[in-house]
């Protein structure tokens, strides 16, 4: 296994990959601010993978919701209405203290319905391709309603849930100033709207998304899903400045690395499905320039993950708890009960759980691992550069995401189930 040291070195590579900042891509940025930065991208068509991406995504989001799946099919039962003991009060009082300080036209582009399809219209790039709510950046959004919005996600997340959602906004700042795009990427670059109208009874929720951190949160009663989630970091370390030794995703690099060393030669061979990150081997599609290796990004909601890798139960009991210990990574943004229960529930499927790696998994090694059930799905992959120059995966630039398969994602099979409780204003008695 690694070294903390030598991982600290692995991340702090990242000054070698510095871009010139004298080419036309970054002369825009650092004159665009977030709305003409997006201009670039849905007028000029530039990037044009990314414009081919974007267009792909508006027809995925014509599908209706359905859910990942293994194999196509919704499983059905998996998740029921249950007391997680989410503190419901102090995070509605927190919900309350935003929308008595939204204006009309705030409020007008920030509520929607629980059941709107707007839920699904986050995504990770820094174009901001979804302008809904509001953005905490803008002139228009008071201090007082940005702090509102940070107390929010302060009452609803975990402490160290919290502690690592604001290392991924400062490390998005920590790019901008790198690359001169502090008025496109920057700690406040997100945006912010409800589902519902927040209440300790009802069901509700909010997103959270920008350039690196994307969160879904519902909930009800004393009950919460975040899910989907993405978080990001490029580089995944602040080596400079007033949050220097700000760093994120190192665990779980460095569990899932464990994991797969811990393997023997057998399982190892069972686990990994690829060779390299990039190999000959992969079926088209299989690698794509926006997402690389994930599956489950923006917009993939319905998407059919097969299972591939060893299965989780065929591990030693040492084997299982660093999965255990990878996935509480992945929970981490939830409160502490509401995690332990999500544990639980994961480990009750380790007879349909696999694991699987694509790459190497010497210390050096840049590598992709998924973890997946039929109540959980999570990536992890090391990344080329985007904004940075190297052109294969680094271990200073990092993607994961959280997927709850089975109509599981933003709440909706628990929307489901709880349907009577949502007041659907007029019911005609004749």
């Amino acid at each position: 296994m690694t070294s903390l040291a030598k991982q600290d070195a692995q991340h702090g590579d990242f000054r070698q990959h510095l871009p010139g900042l004298n080419t036309p891509r970054f002369q825009a940025i650092a004159q665009n601010d977030a709305h003409g930065h997006a201009k670039e991208l849905t007028e000029k068509q530039a990037p044009p993978w990314l414009y081919g991406l974007y267009q792909h995504w508006m027809k995925l989001l014509q599908e209706p919701f359905k859910g990942i799946t293994n194999d196509g099919i919704i499983r059905t039962n998996l998740f029921q209405p249950r007391d997680e003991g989410v503190p419901i009060v102090p995070i509605v009082a927190s919900a309350q203290a935003i929308l008595s300080q939204l204006t009309p036209s705030q409020a007008a582009s920030t509520l929607f319905h629980i059941d709107s399809p707007e839920w699904r219209t986050w995504s990770n790039p820094e174009f901001l391709l979804s302008d809904k709510g509001i953005r905490l950046d803008s002139p228009s959004v008071s201090p007082a309603l940005r702090s509102s919005v940070l107390s929010l996600l302060e009452e609803t997340l975990s402490p160290e849930g919290y502690a690592k959602a604001l290392g991924a906004m400062r490390i998005n700042h920590f790019l901008g100033t790198l690359v001169n795009a502090e008025k496109v990427m920057n700690e406040f670059s997100y945006n912010f709207c409800f589902f519902g109208t927040p209440s300790v009874e009802a069901p509700w929720g909010f997103a959270f998304y920008g350039h690196h951190l994307c969160l879904s949160a519902f909930l009800y009663k004393t009950q919460m899903v975040i899910s989907p989630w993405f978080t990001g970091a490029e580089p995944n370390v602040i080596d400079e400045g007033p949050y220097e030794g700000t760093r994120i995703l190192h665990e779980e690099e460095r569990l899932g690395l464990s994991l797969m060393q811990s393997l023997d030669d057998e399982k190892k061979g069972k686990a990994r499905v690829y060779e390299q990150m990039k190999d000959p081997a992969m079926p088209k599609g299989r690698w794509n320039h926006d997402d690389q290796r994930h599956l489950c990004g923006a917009y993939r909601d319905n998407r059919v993950v097969p299972y591939e890798g060893i299965l989780v139960s065929t591990l030693s009991p040492s084997q299982q708890d660093l999965v255990i210990g990878i996935l509480q990574q992945y929970l981490l943004y939830l409160p502490l009960r509401s995690r332990e229960l999500k544990l639980q529930d994961a480990r009750g499927w380790f007879e349909e759980t696999y694991f699987c790696w694509i790459g190497g998994c010497g210390d050096d090694d840049a590598f992709y691992y998924r973890i997946q059930s039929p109540v959980i799905l999570v990536e992890f992959d090391h990344h080329s550069g985007v904004f940075l120059t190297n052109e294969t995966p680094a271990k200073f630039h990092v993607h994961t995401l959280l997927r709850t398969p089975n109509a599981g994602d933003y709440g909706t099979v628990l929307r489901r189930v709880v349907n009577g409780a949502v007041d659907q204003g007029y019911v005609w008695g004749g």
